[in-house]
């Protein structure tokens, strides 16, 4: 591997062992305390790569780790870095032999007791409400661990935490300029905050009306509220969950296929529950990585706890209802992210197949859901018409949310009751949406992403006339793998 980008990867070791399978940091934990950090950054940098493309790509996240590390000091206060670093749950999938697996998770856990001595001594920033949205999934990081030594390596970390949650600093923003840093320095982007405020008030309002116009065909003498609540209370209970999830890959897999969207659908896609550290996010794709031998991809769904009190379980299931569930199908499989992961693997060069563009990945599976509307999915049933923009006024809820609380315009609980106005999420979802702003700053990236996507769509088209396809333009910029929202253009170029 090319130095540079090797420095790049040993700063975001937790990320890319799972995502770019670069299991040669199996067993090992990232050194996130500040010595680690400054003697990492120091490693950055050298000669240009002969593509400039690529040279451009790889710039754009060098430039990230000296924002995150540097300037932001992300890893002093934002306890996310450090989930990531000490999760095991990405030994599960099987992408090696399980002895091999085995090893390597032991090797893992043993290493916990001075990795959070380290993410103790480091994590002396936390404000409060970062603190608390991370509580449960750190919790969860202990599930099914027996070394006493980790155990207690744990629960000390958990006392830290807690410490946080209740006495660190209640003020979680970064500020509109930091926000905007984060956001555009990995997209070799620049961003305008307040503009994309604008937007996403714009695009509200776009999908509400296409909600409108869908309840209104499947029951017109109700209001939209009325409507989406019907629809929302229509679910599978929490066994079934899992079961209309999988009866979905093999139709999404088979729709893209029928229309010719991406470049490759090979490979096994598995539906199973998520790991108890992962279920802060109701769904999500653990692929096959680019950097492993080929193995199944999971579709990772988190059902409720059973332990939950009833009507906590109920507005968890309004998620998976028969309206949304599908567009979270096409989003996290086909043509969303397994279909991606599949494309990944043969991108040509490793910059492409390792640094992944986060707007453009979430991007394009948001993109996709709208994009098989458009082409028919499912057109005799106006429910899921209605899904599509369920999910979508979620997304951009987000990155409402995200902008309101990181510039100090909205409290968590302002951005909750955002996603239960516009978005008619309610109780621990809402919650949950709203709290995620706080250690995910960049959610509003599936947005953006899609619309910047549409974006280099349209330049496409003029750009090719009558040349343009879907399949052309997919593969032009999946052949690039997941690029920085700054630089499609090279694909229209390339195409």
């Amino acid at each position: 591997m090319d130095q540079r980008l090797r420095a790049v990867c040993d700063l975001n070791v937790g990320e890319l062992r799972e995502a770019a399978g670069l299991h040669e940091y199996d067993g090992l934990i990232q050194d996130l305390s500040p010595h680690g950090v400054r003697a990492a950054l120091a490693k950055l940098g050298g000669p240009p790569l002969d593509d400039p493309h690529d040279e451009a790509h790889l710039r754009a996240f060098e430039a990230n780790a000296r924002l995150t590390f540097e300037t932001l000091e992300l890893h002093r206060s934002n306890p996310g870095l450090h989930l990531a670093n000490l999760d095991v749950s990405c030994y599960d999938r099987e992408y090696a032999p399980a002895d091999e697996r085995a090893v390597a998770k032991r090797a893992h856990i043993a290493s916990w007791p001075d990795a959070i001595d380290m993410t103790i001594e480091t994590l002396d920033a936390v404000p409060a409400p970062v603190a608390k949205s991370l509580l449960g999934a750190f919790t969860g990081l202990a599930a099914g661990i027996d070394n006493e030594a980790a155990l207690k390596a744990h629960a000390r970390l958990m006392l830290h935490l807690q410490e946080a949650a209740a006495n660190g600093s209640p003020d979680a923003a970064l500020g509109a300029a930091g926000l905007a840093a984060l956001m555009g320095t990995v997209e070799a982007s620049e961003v305008d905050v307040d503009g994309l405020a604008e937007l996403a008030d714009s695009e509200r309002d776009r999908l509400t009306e296409i909600l409108r116009e869908a309840c209104a065909r499947i029951d017109p003498d109700v209001s939209v509220a009325e409507a989406v609540g019907a629809l929302m209370a229509d679910h599978p209970d929490a066994s079934g969950v899992l079961t209309e999830a999988q009866a979905q890959v093999d139709e999404v897999l088979a729709f893209t296929r029928e229309h010719n969207l991406v470049p490759y659908t090979d490979g096994e896609c598995i539906v199973a529950p998520a790991p108890e550290s992962r279920r802060w996010a109701t769904a999500m794709m653990a692929w096959a990585a680019p950097g492993e031998p080929d193995a199944p991809s999971f579709y990772w769904v988190t059902p409720p706890e059973p332990d939950w009190p009833a009507s906590e379980i109920e507005e968890w299931l309004q998620v998976f209802s028969h309206a949304t569930l599908p567009g979270i199908t096409l989003h996290e499989v086909s043509p969303g992210h397994f279909a991606h992961g599949r494309a990944l693997r043969r991108a040509a060069t490793p910059v492409r197949r390792i640094l992944m563009s986060p707007a453009f990945v979430e991007g394009w599976a948001h993109y996709t859901e709208e994009l098989s509307l458009d082409l028919g999915f499912r057109s005799g049933d106006p429910r899921f018409a209605a899904g599509v923009a369920i999910e979508a006024l979620i997304r951009v809820t987000r990155l409402a949310a995200s902008i309101g609380v990181h510039t100090g315009a909205m409290t968590v609980d302002d951005a909750a009751r955002r996603f239960e106005v516009d978005a008619f999420a309610s109780g621990r979802a809402a919650r949950a949406e709203a709290a995620r702003a706080t250690f995910d700053p960049t959610y509003g990236r599936y947005t953006w992403g899609k619309m910047v996507i549409r974006q280099a769509q349209a330049k496409a088209r003029a750009a090719w006339g009558t040349g343009y396809s879907h399949s052309r333009f997919h593969t032009a910029m999946l052949d690039l793998g997941a690029p920085p929202l700054g630089l499609l253009a090279t694909s229209i170029e390339r195409g």
